[in-house]
C-alpha cells in the first residue's frame, strides 16, 4: 500500500494541461476584474508563504479548471475569476500552468471567487449536468459544478455593480450561505483570514469597494504598494522622533551650561 496517487500512471487518453485549451475565447467582462484579482493575490501571498514554506500551492486567475472530458474540451471546464489550491506545485514539469486539470491532480481548490458583472444569476446557477443523450453539449451551472463535482469548500460571489458579497461553505455535501461576523467579514478558517469589502482607491480607479483579506484581528492585509508606503511612513516617523530627541538633548545641554554645568563631564 505504499503506492501513492502521484505514482499511479494516468492513461494517455486523459489529456494534461498542455493538451487542453487555456481559453474559451471569451473576454474579460468588466474593467474591475483584472485589478481586483491582483489585489486578492498580492495581499495574501505572505499568508500562503507561511502556510506553504515548501511553496506547494497555486493560484488561478480566470483560469480553467477541467473536471470532465468533453468535445470541445472547454465545455468540460469552469473558470473562476480567482481560486487557490493548496498542496500542489505552482509549475508542472518546469512549465507554467495553462489550466488546472482535476482528473490529474485530484485536489480541489480551497476557495473560488467569482466577480459577477450582473446580478449573479450565472454564478448562482444550479442547473445540473444533463442526463446522457439529452441536450448534447449543454453546460451545467457554475454553482452546481463547484458544489457537486469539484466540491470547493468555500465559494464567494461578489456582485461588483451592487457592492454585494455572498460566501458559501460546503457542509454535508451542499453549500450553506455564511453569515458575516461583527466586522461584516467572512471567516475562512483554513487560511486564517477573513474576506470582506473595503472602500478605497486602487491604481487609477475612483474610490469604490474592493474585495480584500483581513487577518483574524481585523487588520487589513496590505498589497505590496501599501506595505511599502507603511514602511516609508514608519521610517519617517522614526526619523522625526530621533530628531526631536536630539533637539531636546541639545536644549537640556544648553540649560545645564547656563547653570555652569558642563553636560559633557562624566
Amino acid at each position: 500500500m505504499s503506492e501513492t496517487l502521484a505514482d499511479v500512471a494516468i492513461p494517455p487518453q486523459f489529456p494534461d494541461h498542455t493538451q487542453l485549451p487555456e481559453s474559451d475565447g471569451t473576454f474579460v467582462k468588466n474593467f474591475q476584474e483584472h485589478p481586483q484579482t491582483i489585489i486578492l493575490t498580492d495581499s495574501i501571498v505572505q499568508v500562503l508563504q507561511r502556510l506553504h514554506p515548501d511553496g506547494q500551492y497555486c493560484i488561478g486567475q480566470d483560469c480553467g479548471i477541467y473536471w470532465r472530458e468533453t468535445e470541445p474540451p472547454e465545455k468540460g471546464a469552469a473558470a473562476p475569476d480567482w481560486f487557490y489550491v493548496p498542496g500542489v506545485p505552482p509549475r508542472l514539469d518546469g512549465k507554467n500552468r495553462r489550466s488546472y486539470v482535476l482528473w490529474r491532480e485530484y485536489i480541489p481548490p480551497l476557495i473560488a471567487i467569482e466577480l459577477a458583472s450582473g446580478n449573479g444569476d450565472e454564478e448562482r446557477d444550479v442547473t445540473p449536468l444533463p442526463l446522457t443523450g439529452s441536450r448534447e453539449g449543454a453546460k451545467p451551472g457554475k454553482f452546481w459544478v463547484y458544489e457537486r463535482i469539484i466540491r470547493i469548500p468555500y465559494y464567494a460571489i461578489y456582485e461588483i455593480s451592487n457592492d454585494k458579497l455572498e460566501v458559501y461553505h460546503l457542509v454535508d455535501f451542499s453549500y450553506h450561505k455564511m453569515q458575516p461576523n461583527e466586522r461584516g467579514h467572512y471567516l475562512i478558517p483554513p487560511l486564517g483570514v477573513e474576506l470582506g469589502l473595503w472602500k478605497g482607491n486602487y491604481l487609477n480607479n475612483p474610490e469604490q469597494f474592493w474585495l480584500r483579506w483581513w487577518d483574524l484581528e481585523g487588520n487589513l492585509l496590505l498589497i505590496g504598494k501599501e506595505e511599502a508606503e507603511l514602511q516609508r511612513q514608519r521610517a519617517e516617523q522614526a526619523e522625526q522622533r530621533a530628531e526631536q530627541a536630539e533637539r531636546k538633548a541639545a536644549q537640556l545641554a544648553e540649560r545645564l551650561r547656563a547653570m555652569g554645568i558642563d553636560p559633557d563631564v562624566e
